[in-house]
């Protein structure tokens, strides 16, 4: 199996915008607002922040991305991370996280945070296995106001 992970560029975010939709159907609560990702706000983020885009051979499996806080800026809150259903099961998210972590310590962040949605806490272990902690005392900026607030977590990075 030949994996690729490349850094997504604004000509991608087509691409993003439908490896997020396919990656979460069936897979998170129809109620997010993943299931509506749409180009405009994947350019958005790209502009501000970044992504990654997982490769199999030559096809794409998944995606991830980051953005860092407006108040802190070596803080980079993770979004979006999913695998496409024809390669799950193949353990491919935890290389889009490596690649993350590594892009993160390259660029000096202080610490990583994500969310995890309430009905997915299966996801906690997983990211604790990442050295990630939950994290009460946080709020994620850019959780929906519509929904239960999601469990955060942060990975402090060491130098």
């Amino acid at each position: 199996m030949e994996l690729l992970i490349r850094e997504a560029t604004s000509e991608d975010a087509l691409l993003i915008a439908e490896l997020t939709r396919t990656s979460w159907a069936n897979k998170v609560a129809p109620n997010s607002s993943g299931h509506r990702e749409e180009p405009d706000h994947v350019i958005e983020d790209l502009q501000h922040g970044g992504a990654f885009i997982l490769l199999r051979g030559e096809i794409p499996a998944g995606s991830v991305r980051w953005l860092p806080l407006d108040t802190e800026r070596d803080v980079w809150e993770i979004r979006r991370m999913g695998i496409s259903p024809a390669f799950r099961g193949e353990r491919l998210s935890q290389h889009l996280m490596e690649a993350l972590i590594h892009r993160a310590q390259a660029a000096d962040v202080r610490e990583l945070r994500l969310a995890v949605r309430t009905d997915q806490a299966q996801l906690v272990d997983l990211y604790a296995a990442f050295g990630f902690e939950i994290a009460p005392e946080l709020e994620y900026t850019r959780a929906n106001p519509n929904e239960a607030p999601p469990i955060v977590m942060r990975r402090v990075m060491r130098y």
